[in-house]
């Protein structure tokens, strides 16, 4: 079988392995543990009979577990994206996820390709372990993304519960019930804490640094403040809210200007693969003349070496520091 068609059933196996990991976790959660879920997860499993401190027990053990299992070996390295993509699967199960993905990928590499036993085994465990890792990456960055749109809303609708003359304590509950997740969730966290008798101020300290997220680093701070100093709250968390709103626009026209440039370095990047490629499905036998030659596998590699430096040069010229 040509390198090329190969080639072609390695993406296959691979978007196939990613598929599959995302089927199995929302097979063993549900659609509750989906981000696009109207109802936060926390109501979810409350209308569902689950008792309160059973809850707050779970989604605690699942906010903290990844960062927890830091010192299995190199589960260090995913700990983080894990911990902010809040993944419901322990450390140890994510393993045998990978494992298990490991060995789809194998047989189907197996099934599909002529490859040597060496080489499908290399590349089962390559699918696997970083189907995983991609898969966990985006659930990340998405999560990340709608909480940097969510807290501006969520900051208006406790202002408006002050000004209306509610406590802040019953504040953080109606952002907990009227805001989904990923921060209704979060933030329901925090009003089952503060009920149970922990610092407002902390809790929402110790979230901002686990999601390692500055706008949660301001709240935390303007109400920590307020409760040493006294003040205004609402007041100072109306001028928080439109302070995170233009930064949450300022992203928005960077990425926007930026796009351009980052899909140029990526399809300057991917064009001279998809070119070889599509070189050996139609005339497999194009290179033969020239790729027994000493210079042709030093040549490959530079250009190969040239492909990678300039998706990374691109990256850094496009990530503008705001």
């Amino acid at each position: 079988m040509p390198f090329s068609s190969d080639f072609i059933i390695y993406g296959i196996i691979f978007i196939a392995v990613l598929l599959l990991v995302e089927g199995v976790y929302l097979t063993i959660f549900g659609k509750s543990i989906s981000l696009n879920s109207r109802v936060n997860r926390r109501l979810d499993m409350l209308e569902k009979g689950t008792a309160r401190e059973q809850v707050l027990e779970q989604l605690r053990k699942e906010m903290h577990q990844h960062m927890n299992a830091k010192g299995i070996p190199l589960y260090s390295l995913l700990a983080e994206k894990a911990q902010k993509a809040n993944i419901a699967f322990t450390p140890q199960q994510i393993m045998m996820l990978m494992g298990g993905v490991s060995v789809v990928a194998y047989l189907g590499l197996t099934m599909g390709t002529s490859a040597t036993m060496g080489v499908r085994l290399l590349l089962g465990v390559v699918m696997g372990v970083g189907g995983v890792f991609i898969w966990i990456n985006n659930k990340a960055k998405k999560r990340m993304e709608m909480f940097e749109e969510q807290l501006p809303d969520a900051v208006e609708l406790m202002v408006r519960s002050l000004r209306v003359g509610h406590p802040f304590s019953s504040a953080i509950q109606i952002v907990a019930k009227e805001v989904p997740d990923p921060l209704g969730s979060e933030i329901g966290v925090i009003a089952d804490e503060s009920a149970y008798g922990r610092d407002v101020g902390e809790a929402l300290k110790a979230m901002a640094e686990r999601l390692d997220m500055q706008d949660l680093r301001f709240l935390a701070v303007a109400v920590t403040i307020q409760q040493q100093s006294g003040g205004n709250l609402a007041e100072v968390l109306d001028g928080l809210a439109k302070v995170i709103r233009s930064r949450f626009k300022l992203f928005r026209r960077v990425k926007a200007i930026t796009a351009e440039a980052k899909w140029s370095g990526t399809f300057l990047s991917g064009f001279p693969v998809l070119a070889e490629v599509m070189i050996n499905v139609i005339q497999p036998g194009y290179y033969d003349d020239v790729k027994e030659t000493g210079a042709f596998i030093p040549a490959a590699l530079v250009c190969l070496g040239f492909l990678i430096a300039n998706y990374f040069v691109m990256r850094m010229l496009t990530n503008i520091k705001v």
